[in-house]
């Protein structure tokens, strides 16, 4: 296949693969290994890319969704197809995956993608300015001019790095850091004035949009032309889904298709609507967060708690890592009597998610409190014993059992698919949820935390109603009702057809229903609030500071354990990193922040 160009000799975006013949840490990058060299050949379909343009790029093994909008660095034609440059800052999942490719992995890519930088007039004056990773495209547009024919200014935090075919007048480095060149940011070495002085008639620009922003402000104070390079989170990379549009004097812009370079006098730059997060130490400090939590009354060491269900009864990990470094664990769920669980398949992987029809097996309350119970108080976490039924009776029996007990908190599980009353889950209404906690508040003491189910048509309703019936706490969500069906028999795969769905595909919607029941219980009088212990396809210490931002006591992580068993270990270190990084004292100080 050919390469396609449009009416104007212009390449279109083709859909392909390519091989990685190169991956390796771009030198003069600080901290090292932040930045990445990525090469890519390409067959003869893909045209050469005219510098400015991007390319989406995706590992042919990723574990992403999207592919990631990469500016290019240097392109040449070859004998077989097409060389490709990238400059990769290493940020997010995608990033990293893509800096961690190897030689003759596959790599998938839709381009060449955006417009590109138009080319200066005979008589101008160049002026070319990147910042960080910016600095690429930039450098990539200077290597098509003349040699000496621009002044060239790069910026960044520390080090330096992306500069080796800039062939300038005049080289400017500037490092926050004073590493490299001139101490300080961008304006120590540029200003309107100096755009004056210097006589420039064009500026060509990539970097962090308060870099453009300046540079936009000063070419308009000193008559300047200038033409920026901006970016913003895509989707389709072809125009499509307009999910990456930008605000101009024009109307709204596709950074994609219309962009990414714009002229700089029609980009609307907005101030940041919110400063970075910090909390109350100073970046000096020494002092290790405190990350215990209190839920109703028990003090866990850290928020960290083994959701019921995916960690058995504590013990079965322990050959795996140390479980005494969390902060709790629920025991899988408990009913009166033993239970086989359900027949048939149980379990079905999808996409970042898996559903599960195991149908609460257990050996019932009494075994447990005799051989499972005592292992598991003799373990460091705070033991929580999920208590399920079938019937309000059996959850009242199980309950006096377990108060008998030296276990220190029940959860109470209203939220299986297998627990019914009148028809209907305890978990989907209001009432049934309200007298199945009441009745068990009468026969126990004990700390007492209801587990809601996200498939409830007023989840905050019944979070209010078990309130007042006596719940110490909640914990939401439990599992999303799903099915799968099986394509070669064209039969529902689960004999009960319907299963619990958890995952990291569900975190979205979990931490949504997590924000909405703190934010319903935030409008009460302070004494009359409850904790709401979050989870539902938690995975990373990321998605477990977003649940403690959205207010969440605590959190419990299920599903993600079985991918790594060392998820909750990594989601402790990760969250004490980022609260010595953001200066945050407490999970009390953390905690609601986005409420």
């Amino acid at each position: 296949m050919n390469s396609i160009n449009d009416c104007k000799g212009e390449p279109l975006p083709v859909f392909g693969k390519g091989k990685v013949t190169y991956c390796s840490i771009e030198k003069g990058a600080v901290p090292s290994g932040s930045v990445w060299f990525l090469k890519v050949e390409l067959n003869s379909e893909f045209s050469l890319p005219v510098a400015g343009q991007f390319y989406l790029l995706r590992s042919v093994k990723s574990g992403v969704l999207l592919g990631r909008p990469i500016s290019i660095y240097m392109s040449k034609k070859t004998e077989n197809g097409v060389s490709l440059d990238f400059l990769i800052l290493r940020k997010g999942k995608g990033t990293q995956e893509l800096s961690s490719l190897e030689q003759i992995d596959e790599i998938e890519l839709i381009g060449p993608l955006g417009n590109s930088f138009p080319l200066p007039n005979d008589d101008d004056k160049i002026c070319i300015v990147g910042g960080g990773i910016g600095v690429a495209p930039v450098a990539g547009f200077a290597s098509t001019l003349s040699e000496k024919s621009y002044d060239f200014f790069a910026s960044f935090k520390s080090g330096s790095y992306g500069l080796d075919y800039v062939k300038a007048n005049k080289l400017t480095i500037t490092t926050d850091d004073g590493s490299v060149g001139i101490h300080g940011m961008l304006p120590a070495a540029l200003t309107a004035q100096t755009l004056k002085e210097n006589g420039y008639t064009v500026l060509y620009a990539c970097g962090p949009t308060p870099m453009l922003a300046y540079l936009q402000k000063i070419c308009v104070e000193s008559g300047v032309k200038s033409y920026l390079s901006m970016e913003n989170r895509m989707a389709c990379g072809v125009g499509a889904c307009l999910g990456c549009t930008i605000s101009t004097t024009e109307g709204n812009k596709r950074c994609c298709k219309d962009g990414p370079v714009f002229k700089g006098e029609i980009l609307h730059f907005e101030p940041p609507k919110y400063k970075p997060l910090r909390g109350s130490l100073s970046l000096s400090s020494d002092c290790e967060p405190d990350l215990s939590v209190d839920v109703a009354g028990i003090r866990f060491a850290n928020p960290v708690i083994a959701a019921s269900g995916t960690f058995g009864y504590g013990s079965e990990y322990s050959s795996v890592f140390d479980v005494n470094a969390l902060g709790g664990i629920c025991s899988k769920g408990l009913t009166l009597q033993a239970r086989p669980g359900n027949t048939g398949v149980r379990l079905v992987e999808t996409s970042s998610g898996l559903i599960n029809s195991i149908g609460l097996e257990n050996p019932g309350i009494e075994h447990f409190i005799e051989h499972e119970l005592p292992s598991m108080l003799a373990l460091k976490p705070v033991t929580i014993a999920n208590l399920s039924g079938s019937s309000l009776e059996t959850y009242v029996e199980g309950a006096k059992l377990l108060e008998k007990t030296a276990v220190p908190m029940i959860e109470l599980n209203i939220s299986c698919p297998n627990v019914k009353a009148g028809g209907m889950s305890f978990g989907m209404d209001c009432q049934a949820a309200a007298s199945v906690t009441k009745a068990v508040r009468e026969v126990t003491k004990k700390p007492l935390m209801v587990k809601l189910t996200p498939n409830a048509p007023d989840l905050i309703g019944i979070a209010m109603a078990v309130r007042e019936a006596g719940a110490d706490a909640i914990s939401l969500v439990n599992t999303f009702q799903a099915m799968s069906i099986d394509v070669n028999t064209g039969r529902p795969i689960f004999d009960n057809i319907r299963a619990g769905f958890s995952g990291p595909a569900v975190k979205p919607i979990a931490l949504r229903m997590v924000y909405d029941v703190v934010q319903a219980m935030n409008k009460l009088p302070e004494n009359e609030r409850i904790p709401v212990v979050g989870l539902g396809g938690i995975s990373s210490w990321q998605d477990a500071v977003e649940f403690l931002l959205a207010g969440a006591a605590a959190i419990q992580v299920g599903t993600a354990t079985f991918a790594n068993p060392f998820t909750m270990t990594e989601i402790i270190a990760g969250l004490t990193s980022y609260m010595k990084e953001k200066g945050f004292k407490s999970i009390t100080e953390l905690r609601g922040i986005a409420q």
